[in-house]
């Protein structure tokens, strides 16, 4: 029996809970394999969900804070993950009691570190596995070189990973996995030409990931007042904005609009599109590459997504609409010439998918061999190290201080 956990993420978005299910999907294949699934976030408590659910809120109305967080991530990794360790040790090592897992699987960034650091503390020398879940701009977070390995999506993080200083003979480029809902088609038609032809009404898809962020009201209209076309818009989680959106164009499209909240069936809404508007969202970007359906990138998040547009460009799988007062333009430019160019996209989506990479994943992570005789504790009480806890404490002001962030005291003194 080969025990996995996995560390991923319940509310930061939903691409770790996608990729856990993807590679979940192959491992029950295996019946001598047990995996157990946590949150990583839970391991703090309450403190650690409230963190995880502010993902949304945070994305949505504050991408300055989004951006500074990551630029704290890039400057001073190590002190996120001493935090990290701190708020997790003593759950994570009630996990570790109670699973006793022959492998640990790590679908984010955050734990990485973390628990390397932990498993050194107390001398638990169990293999440890990180699956990045970005494209391309990779944060020294996914790039601990203690790992035993990390497995890639794609070359670009891989030479970001050996930026950092992680071995060559660490890294595996094996792909970006997704569910199998959204590759089955291929397996049960295998890539057969679709393309569009422009006898009839082009179907439209906007999303923006499972928080639904970005101007989709504005796209739609574009879209609805200057093309034959319909349209379909996945809010996501974001109620709010799926009432506004139907308060504003139901009302003036009628059945040429339909929107959703979240959805269990996004692969059916892809299957049924001739181009998707979306965010950078590399879960959303490697999904509807595997539709098969051209992608309108119309912004990302500042971070982990920034080089995912450039990316799209780069292999042809969408092109890039930084600024929406030329997206008319863009789109037409697409459809020209019979829809010649959406085509050669859609035939490049084609050639660039892999149906197996979640197979194959699981595959290289069941062929680590077990390490046997391996020890872990039994933790009967809390344990806190007062050093290291002010040592992080004044690695914090610092940095509070050097972004600017240091107290009026003057202001204090009235």
């Amino acid at each position: 029996m080969k025990n996995i956990l996995i560390i991923s993420s319940d509310y930061t978005g939903h691409g770790h809970k996608s990729i856990t299910e993807s590679l979940n999907e192959q491992f029950v294949k295996h019946p001598d394999v047990n995996v157990h699934v946590i949150d990583g976030f839970a391991l703090a408590g309450s403190l650690g969900i409230s963190i995880g659910k502010a993902y949304g809120s945070v994305t949505r109305n504050a991408t300055d804070l989004w951006k500074l967080a990551w630029e704290i991530s890039l400057k001073r990794p190590s002190l996120i993950a001493e935090f990290t360790e701190l708020a997790i040790r003593d759950k994570f090592l009630e996990v570790l009691s109670k699973v006793r897992p022959d492998l640990i699987l790590s679908v984010h960034p955050d734990f990485n570190g973390s628990v390397i650091n932990i498993l050194e503390e107390y001398k638990i020398n169990i293999p440890f596995v990180t699956l990045i879940a970005d494209l391309v701009s990779i944060s020294p977070l996914w790039a601990d070189p203690r790992v035993d390995y990390i497995i890639c999506p794609t070359v670009e993080s891989k030479l970001k990973c050996l930026e950092f200083g992680v071995p060559e003979s660490k890294l595996k480029v094996i792909g970006f996995p997704v569910r199998s809902r959204f590759t089955q088609h291929i397996k049960d038609s295998g890539d057969k030409n679709n393309d569009y032809t422009s006898d009839r009404p082009l179907e439209c898809l906007i999303m923006s990931g499972g928080e639904g962020v970005g101007n989709m009201r504005h796209i739609a209209e574009i879209l609805l007042k200057n093309f034959n076309c319909r349209v379909k818009i996945i809010a996501g989680r974001n109620a709010s904005l799926k009432r506004r959106l139907e308060a504003s164009l139901k009302e003036k499209f009628g059945d040429r609009v339909e929107i959703y909240g979240f959805t269990q069936n996004v692969q059916d809404l892809m299957l049924s599109s001739d181009i998707a508007f979306t965010r950078g969202s590399p879960n959303v970007m490697m999904e509807a590459v595997s539709c098969n359906t051209p992608l309108v990138i119309t912004g990302a998040l500042p971070g982990q997504e920034e080089g995912n547009p450039a990316f799209a460009e780069k292999y042809n799988l969408g092109i890039v609409c930084e600024d929406i007062r030329k997206l008319k333009d863009m789109v037409s430019e697409l459809l020209d010439n019979n829809a010649e160019k959406l085509n050669q996209i859609k035939r490049s989506q084609r050639e660039f998918r892999d149906p197996d990479i979640a197979q194959k994943i699981v595959d290289f992570i069941l062929s680590i061999e077990k390490r046997e005789g391996v020890q872990i504790p039994e933790i009967s009480k809390k344990i806190i190290r007062l050093d290291r806890f002010r040592s992080i404490r004044a690695s914090i002001n610092m940095r509070r201080n050097s972004l600017g962030f240091r107290r009026n005291r003057r202001a204090g003194r009235r």
